[in-house]
């Protein structure tokens, strides 16, 4: 059965780098940007260039280099921000500008201090206005998740006829629940006549752990193309992780959708974009934290020896993790002593496993874990 490809643009360059403490210099950015483009991302959101000269000089470097993927700059709804990313995208073998302004009526009242015609308008003549320097036009519709879905669809037809060729759907405060922003995404699918002219994007965030599982629901209803970070870094409690969505797709072969990325590389992106940005991943991460295929308990340890797939969806090479591993502690079973002791060169018969147990425990239980190293004495000391 061949899959649908779903594109995965990356915005750890962008959206990644607006945590406190997270800002890097042009050339760390460039470092980066080649790592996704070996990754397999069909997008790089490189920066924001009217933000600063630095931003502008990382979207203008990384366009010169980048070989595979798109390039994407960021600008609002204005003029002067379109001119300066087109500027900056100059060198880049596939250009694309992403611009856009707030929907949602509260918005529009308070950030703008407008009504719904005005933003229209403002929304149709910068996306003709970014025609003009490129083809390639993704349109953002900020907050669309607490926008008004008549007014949405009215705003989506206006900008795919003014020449986008990308709707983004952005779940800005990551308010939704996956079933509403499925529904979001079904009602644009269903009432924008244009629809078949553009690619609907989802871009959302984790502020109540469910950026993931809305991506995914985007997806099934129509959607097209992922907006991520690797890691999952972003704004506030961050984006939607693009290591959790590419091996989502992936394991579940039934919803018929895959993407390009190498996931043998996803391992070693993850320890890079943490060591440069310096924002450790937390151990319980999915896919790519440091327990995700660590097993401490003795009944899942016995279950893995026997047969990884017992405890493990997910081979942890696909991913590019090693081997899964097994961690001694006082919750380990015999199983896995003898496994681990196998390891460090020490073939246990049974009645010397059960002396070496014994001994075991009482170490386990003055020690969080039992390292290789620490089993050569244990060993020796139970079978003197």
């Amino acid at each position: 059965m061949s899959k649908e490809i779903v594109k995965i643009f990356d915005t750890t360059l962008r959206d990644g780098e607006q945590v406190p403490g997270c800002k890097l210099e042009t050339k760390k950015k460039v470092e980066i940007a080649l790592r996704l483009d070996e990754l397999g991302v069909d997008i790089i959101e490189a920066g924001f260039p009217i933000s600063s000269p630095g931003d502008y000089k990382s979207v203008e470097e990384i366009s010169q280099v980048i070989k595979n993927s798109t390039v994407c700059g960021l600008s609002r709804a204005v003029k002067k921000d379109i001119e300066v990313a087109a500027n900056a995208l100059k060198k880049a073998k596939k250009p694309r500008i992403h611009t856009g302004i707030g929907t949602s009526d509260s918005h529009i009242k308070y950030k703008f201090k407008s009504d719904r015609k005005t933003i229209s308008k403002r929304a149709v003549d910068a996306v003709k206005y970014a025609r003009n320097f490129v083809e390639d036009i993704e349109f953002y519709a900020e907050d669309a998740g607490r926008t008004d879905n008549d007014f949405l669809a009215s705003i989506c037809e206006k900008v795919i006829n003014a020449g986008a060729t990308v709707l983004n759907i952005p779940d800005t405060t990551g308010y939704c629940l996956p079933n509403q922003y499925a529904k979001k995404i079904e009602y644009l699918m269903n009432n924008v006549p244009n629809i078949d002219k553009a690619i609907i994007s989802c871009h959302c965030h984790n502020d109540l752990g469910l950026a993931t599982a809305n991506s995914i629901e985007g997806i099934i209803s129509g959607a097209r193309q992922i907006e991520c970070t690797i890691n999952g870094i972003g704004e506030r409690a961050g984006n939607t992780s693009l290591e959790e969505v590419v091996m989502v797709m992936r394991q579940h072969s039934e919803l018929g959708f895959d993407t390009k990325i190498n996931s043998k590389l996803l391992y070693s992106t993850s320890k890079m974009v943490s060591e440069i940005m310096g924002m450790p991943v937390q151990p319980n991460k999915a896919i790519v934290g440091s327990n995700a295929f660590s097993h401490s308990s003795g009944i899942h340890q016995d279950g893995v020896i026997k047969k990884r797939e017992t405890y493990e969806i997910m081979d942890p090479n696909d991913v590019g993790v090693n081997e899964s591993s097994i961690v001694l502690t006082a919750r380990s079973g015999r199983a896995a002593v003898a496994y681990r002791s196998k390891k460090v060169g020490f073939n246990l018969s049974k009645i010397e496993l059960d002396k070496v147990y014994k001994f075991f425990l009482k170490f386990a239980d003055m020690n969080k874990e039992v390292k290789d190293t620490d089993l050569p004495g244990i060993i020796k000391q139970a079978l003197i």
